[in-house]
C-alpha cells in the first residue's frame, strides 16, 4: 500500500546584485546546505507555505513571482512533492533565522550548485536557475521602464508647472489692474457730492408761520408788561400780501425773548393737531375773520 506523498514548498530566491545571488541554507541538524522549503500546514495552500518556509529559513520578506516547478523525491521511505516558486528577497532581514537553519548565503548561480549537498537539488537548480535569471532580468528591464515613464511624467508635470509658474506674472498683472479699476469705480461711487444726491422733504409744522391766521380766534393772554402779542397789521387783499406778511412775522417772533419762546412753546403745540391748509384756504380764511 502506497504512503501518502509528503506536500512540501519552497523557493529559488534572488537577490538584486550584479551579479543576481541565489539563497542557499545550512541545516543544523545535519549540516547540509539545501534550498530553502518546508511542509505545508493543515489548510495552508502551497504558495502561502512557499512565502512562509523562505521567510522563516533566510529571514527575509519576498515577494513571489511565477511557479517555476515540482521536485519530487523519495525522503525516508515517502516521496516528498516540493513545488517551488520565484522570489525577490529584500535588502535586508526582517527577522531570526528558524532554529532549525543555522546560517544562510547568497551565491551566484555557479557558486550555489557548488553549494548545494543533494544532487536532485543541484539538478533542479541547474534547470530552473538559468529560467529564474531570465525572469528576473525581464522583471528588472520592465522595472527599469516604468521608472523611466514615471521620470519622464515626473519631468513633464515640473516642466508644465514651470511654464506656469512664468505665466503667472502677466497673469497677476491683468488681475491687480481690475482690481485697481473696480476699486476706482467703487471710490468715485462712495465719493459724490451730497448735492447730487435727491432731497427728501419731510412735512414739518412750523409753530409760527403755519398758525399765523390762526392766532387771531385765540383768547387773550395776559403778557405781562414785557410780553408782545403777535398780530396782523393789515389786512391783505390778495394772496399776495398775505404771503408777504409771514416773513414778518416770523422776524417778530425771532425777536422774542427766550422767555417768549417758552411761553410760546404750549401755543404751537396746540395748534400742531390741526390740519394743514394750502395757502388760499388760509388766506380766505383770514380775509373772512378780518371782514
Amino acid at each position: 500500500m502506497a504512503r501518502t506523498p509528503v506536500l512540501a514548498a519552497g523557493g529559488i530566491v534572488l537577490r538584486r546584485e550584479a551579479p543576481p545571488r541565489f539563497a542557499v541554507v545550512r541545516l543544523r541538524k545535519r549540516n547540509e546546505w539545501v534550498l530553502p522549503k518546508g511542509k505545508l500546514d493543515d489548510g495552508e495552500t502551497a504558495r502561502a507555505a512557499a512565502e512562509r518556509e523562505v521567510l522563516e529559513e533566510t529571514g527575509h520578506d519576498v515577494d513571489v513571482h511565477e511557479f517555476l516547478g515540482t521536485l519530487v523525491y523519495d525522503s525516508g521511505g515517502r516521496s516528498k512533492v516540493v513545488h517551488y516558486w520565484r522570489m525577490d528577497a529584500g535588502g535586508k532581514p526582517v527577522r531570526e533565522l528558524m532554529s532549525d537553519i543555522r546560517e544562510v548565503d547568497w551565491l551566484p548561480l555557479d557558486a550555489a550548485l557548488e553549494r548545494l549537498s543533494r544532487g536532485y537539488e543541484r539538478a533542479f537548480l541547474e534547470n530552473v536557475g538559468p529560467i529564474a535569471l531570465q525572469a528576473a532580468a525581464n522583471a528588472e528591464r520592465e522595472r527599469r521602464a516604468r521608472l523611466r515613464v514615471a521620470a519622464a511624467e515626473r519631468r513633464r508635470v515640473r516642466l508644465a508647472a514651470e511654464e506656469l509658474v512664468a505665466e503667472t506674472p502677466v497673469d497677476a498683472d491683468m488681475a491687480a489692474a481690475a482690481e485697481m479699476s473696480v476699486v476706482a469705480e467703487e471710490r468715485m461711487v462712495t465719493e459724490v457730492p451730497a448735492e447730487a444726491e435727491t432731497p427728501i422733504v419731510v412735512d414739518a409744522p412750523s409753530p409760527v408761520t403755519a398758525e399765523t391766521s390762526d392766532l387771531a380766534e385765540m383768547p387773550a393772554v395776559d403778557a405781562g408788561p414785557d410780553r408782545r402779542t403777535v398780530a396782523p397789521e393789515h389786512s391783505a387783499v390778495d394772496g399776495r400780501e398775505a404771503v408777504a406778511t409771514e416773513p414778518v412775522v416770523e422776524a417778530e417772533a425771532s425777536d422774542a425773548s427766550p422767555s417768549d419762546a417758552r411761553e410760546i412753546e404750549p401755543v404751537a403745540a396746540a395748534v400742531q393737531p390741526i390740519p394743514r391748509k394750502n395757502l388760499i384756504e388760509r388766506v380766505r380764511d383770514w380775509l373772512r375773520r378780518a371782514a
